[in-house]
């Protein structure tokens, strides 16, 4: 991956949409993944980058099983 830094705020509404985008004369096919609109766009442009993605969702996984354990603990500490 290429660095890059940014941040975003993801609400329960959040938006997202897969585009596959055939190839052309002048191009590769490849597919976008756009989170919230046009806030986040992730394109894959190559074939063989399906595992970088798989392992964002992975972390993205753990990241989501981690605040749910923040609610949770939260939510015993309120009762």
């Amino acid at each position: 991956m290429k660095t890059i830094t940014t941040s975003a705020h993801l609400e329960p509404d959040t938006t997202t949409r897969v585009t596959v985008f055939d190839s052309t004369p002048d191009g590769e096919c490849f597919v976008s993944l756009r989170i919230g609109g046009e806030l986040i766009d992730i394109a894959l442009p190559q074939p063989g980058t399906a595992g970088a993605l798989r392992a964002l969702a992975r972390a993205a996984e753990e990241a989501a099983s981690a605040l749910d354990q923040i609610t949770e603990t939260a939510s015993a500490g309120a009762a």
